[in-house]
């Protein structure tokens, strides 16, 4: 089932993507071992099947794969999936990788048992949220799970004033942002929240969610 990218997704965040990605894995370091590497298992826990790793980047997530899964992953940027395509033959990781974007997925409907996107629905414009939603919901299995996990802005007063300097170094570096709109999608994009629990303090929010 292929298809061309939708000309709706992010193209800043693509082309933010596709500059960074040489230096990506870089940049990301100090979080990455900071406090990411420690969570990457609790995205994946007790997923089961064929999973969708969604916006996969340079395949940080490859290590938190539970065993026995059938894994699939996809991003926009084809030089962050050749970064992780890399990753994946260094780790001896079976996955397949496709470019495509969360508007206009190359898979069939109800695909997977499992779909997570970490640190994605935050770097994807407002007015594409919905759409990325659908088409998550349209290749989730009827009784399967999706997860999304992303930054939120704290309400604490002095977290939240340097969440917001640090604003334009992630807005700039990664096309991101700590306020994105995905939860006031879900019930037009047909999906229904199980569980919300943050994973990282109050910054960081995993919303378990199941197709209505």
């Amino acid at each position: 089932m292929s298809q061309t990218l939708a000309p709706m997704e992010s193209l800043n965040a693509r082309k933010t993507y596709e500059r960074i990605a040489f230096l990506y894995d870089l940049l990301d370091a100090p979080y990455e071992i900071g406090w990411k590497r420690a969570l990457r298992r609790r995205m994946f826990e007790g997923l089961n099947g064929a999973i969708l790793d969604a916006g996969v980047g340079t395949g940080c997530n490859f290590v938190a794969y539970p065993l026995g899964v059938k894994a699939s992953g996809c991003d926009a940027s084809a030089a962050m999936l050749e970064r992780a395509r890399a990753r994946a033959e260094r780790l001896g990781v079976m996955v397949d990788l496709r470019r495509s974007d969360l508007t206009r997925l190359d898979w069939a409907d109800a695909t997977f048992d499992g779909v997570v996107a970490t640190f994605v629905f935050a770097c994807i414009e407002d007015n594409e949220q919905l759409a990325a939603l659908k088409e998550l919901r349209r290749v989730c299995k009827p009784n399967g799970e999706i997860r999304i996990v992303d930054y939120r802005l704290s309400p604490r007063p002095l977290v939240r004033k340097r969440q917001q300097l640090m604003s334009k170094w992630l807005s700039g570096a990664f096309a991101a942002s700590y306020t994105p709109t995905t939860e006031t999608y879900f019930e037009e994009a047909g999906l229904e929240i199980i569980e919300e629990k943050f994973l990282r303090s109050d910054v960081l929010k995993m919303i378990r969610l199941r197709p209505r």
